[in-house]
């Protein structure tokens, strides 16, 4: 009698996906642009959990309907106009995600060698390192994910040694850190709670798979909000230790504050050991961002929503001009902004790609809120809704125009296209690549 292996996901492999898409490396700087808010990163942090798990429960939802990525799901809710921009936001907060990843592995670095550090040492490694992930990216499939590999574990070490002192220092009886004086108002928990929303987000990436997952209705749920809770709850204790275990003015100047709150601890070497690992984190976020960058670009460019250079390949099927407009794009989104200080250029990057995320993440509510008419389910996602208005209200008004000013510029670059080259009809006879 044959043996019928089964190869898909269980729960366990399908909840280590989840982890491992959100567990990225803006956590370790994440603490800089929180620490001036006090309480109410604390606050922002709890509210952002619960924000993100609805969310995942609307993608969880859209992932029951049947294979297919985001695009995939929004067009068949609202058709391939509302496709396209969810695909174009996810683009733009991947580059804008991008220069926020540089940012940490530059200032990570900058911990083991300050003569690095400084708004002009910061700007110039975390350009360097782009250039560099882009020419990986460029040499093919195996060689980037080789890479990955290297990466996976060591990001969950400075993580975990924070929390591990935070539980030391209570069982010692020390005294922990008064937070920031910041009052807790209405501006300042909005801010708080879009922050540390870049942090969470990820889940989506498991969504995808749902042809190669065992059990998808029971299981998918079961993994992004199991998941998500999980990564959820070790950030808010990792991210609060170190508000609890460092003075607020050393965070907010600080390139590395995971790295000093291990030095308080056991020494200068354990605490370059640290740093060592969050820029080995980074670098390797980084290099998974910028793949995924690429392949979103060469998909819009089979599609004939952008320009169909982009769609163009070289050796071993690599989206050269995708990964080289996607690099480009990402160091002038640092140099244009090389003026600021890192803790400010690092806000509003990810405040930028987080706006951007937050088009995705409502059109994949408004999607699953059109195909289920369970009043359980549409409360859920009820509350994502209300999260997400409350999230772009955090991100600010600078973030929140130049998101409407990059969705106006994808619409106005689609339609250019489809006039002048007729490509709609073209689009049409080109299979249309999976976005994830």
């Amino acid at each position: 009698m044959a043996i019928v292996r089964d190869h898909k996901l269980g729960i366990w492999m399908t909840g280590g996906l989840v982890v491992g898409s959100m567990i990225g490396s803006g956590i370790f700087l994440l603490p800089v642009s929180l620490a001036p808010l006090g309480a109410n990163a604390i606050l922002g942090w709890l509210i952002s959990i619960l924000g993100a798990l609805a969310i995942a429960f609307a993608l969880a939802s859209l992932g029951r309907s049947g294979p297919g990525g985001i695009h995939t799901y929004i067009e068949r809710a609202f058709g391939p106009t509302a496709a396209f921009l969810v695909t174009w936001a996810f683009w733009w907060s991947n580059i804008a995600a991008q220069a926020a990843l540089a940012i940490a592995t530059a200032s990570a670095v900058s911990r083991i060698a300050p003569a690095l550090g400084g708004p002009g040492g910061i700007v110039a490694v975390g350009v360097a390192s782009v250039a560099l992930l882009t020419m990986v990216n460029l040499r093919g499939v195996r060689t980037s994910g080789g890479l990955s590999l290297l990466t996976v574990a060591i990001k969950l070490l400075p993580l975990l040694a924070v929390v591990l002192i935070l539980i030391l220092h209570k069982g010692s009886g020390a005294p922990f850190e008064p937070l920031a004086p910041s009052p807790l108002v209405l501006p300042n928990i909005a801010s708080a709670t879009t922050l540390a929303l870049f942090a969470l987000t990820g889940f989506e990436n498991a969504t995808a798979p749902v042809d190669k997952v065992r059990d998808p209705a029971r299981t998918l749920p079961r993994a992004i909000l199991g998941g998500a809770a999980l990564v959820g709850f070790v950030y808010l204790i990792a991210s609060s230790g170190v508000t609890f275990l460092l003075p607020a003015d050393k965070i907010a100047a600080s390139p590395a504050p995971y790295a000093d709150v291990i030095a308080l601890q056991w020494g200068e070497q354990a605490a370059l050991v640290a740093a060592f690992a969050i820029a080995v984190s980074a670098f390797g976020a980084l290099n998974c961002l910028i793949f995924g960058t690429g392949e979103l670009a060469y998909a819009m460019g089979l599609r004939g929503d952008i320009p169909a250079i982009m769609a163009r390949t070289g050796r071993d099927n690599i989206p050269y001009v995708a990964h080289l407009v996607g690099g480009a794009l990402t160091i002038a989104l640092i140099a244009a902004n090389a003026s600021k200080t890192t803790a400010n250029l690092f806000t509003f990057v990810i405040l930028l790609s987080t706006a951007a995320v937050l088009v995705v993440y409502t059109l994949g509510a408004l999607a699953a809120w059109k195909e289920t008419t369970a009043l359980p389910s549409r409360a859920i996602l009820g509350i994502a809704l209300l999260f997400i208005v409350f999230a772009a209200y955090g991100a600010g008004l600078e973030a929140d125009l130049w998101c409407l000013v990059l969705l106006a510029a994808g619409l106005a670059v689609r339609f250019m296209i489809r006039l002048t080259s007729g490509s709609s009809r073209a689009a049409e006879a080109i299979p249309a690549a999976p976005v994830e």
